[in-house]
């Protein structure tokens, strides 16, 4: 009989970064990834339409599963601070895809989503994600600049920008000017929603 795999914790990724294959970002940007994906599209017959954006042939959606599945195993993920790869096994992978869950709430109140999955072809509307999505924002436009997004009823939620100053200082990473942006952002963002009567849209 063969063995459950056990889901794979926190715990097991840090240490799996910390004592995985040791390996160049350069190589693994410009050799393992380019090389790995060129042998699967061979393997799997994988011949991409350059004018279909978003693939709707059923045999061709099973063979891109397949080959991310075995992309996932065979090159794992890479973990830029220890210069590591943290591995998986096959099992692993397809037991944590089992218990991820179908839905959860996104936001709040009556702004609150339920967040489902969605097949290509889903006559459900897709969730739509405003915000200027991490780009730089000056400090005097950050505010309206989220609130226009807020505004639009098409708008689920909220993914914010990024201040360029903050009292008018360059949050530096690691200073605390840094920790005072990131908390004027989340204040500011969450006032945007506010003044859209939109108070409660997930961010």
């Amino acid at each position: 009989m063969k063995a459950i795999a056990k889901p794979v914790t926190v715990f097991d990724v840090y240490n799996r970064a910390k004592t995985g294959p040791k390996v160049e970002e350069r190589d693994w940007d410009f050799k393992i990834i380019p090389q790995t994906a060129k042998e699967l599209a061979e393997k799997y017959g994988i011949k991409m339409d350059k004018k279909t954006i978003v693939p709707e042939d059923p045999e061709l959606i099973e063979k891109l599963w397949q080959a991310g599945l075995d992309m996932l195993v065979t090159c794992g993920v890479y973990c830029m601070d220890t210069g590591r790869v943290i591995k998986y096994t096959r099992d692993e992978v397809l037991t944590s895809i089992a218990s991820a869950p179908d839905h959860f709430v996104f936001g709040e109140g009556k702004e609150a989503i339920q967040v489902v999955p969605r097949a290509y072809n889903s006559p459900k509307p897709p969730i739509i994600q405003g915000g200027p999505t991490g780009s730089p924002c000056s400090e005097a436009m950050f505010l309206p600049n989220h609130q226009a997004y807020a505004q639009e009823p098409i708008v689920d939620t909220i993914v914010d920008g990024v201040m360029q100053t903050v009292m008018g200082q360059d949050p530096t990473p690691g200073s605390p000017w840094e920790l005072m942006a990131v908390h004027a952002e989340i204040d500011q963002v969450r006032e945007a929603m506010t003044r859209a009567g939109r108070t409660g849209m997930g961010l």
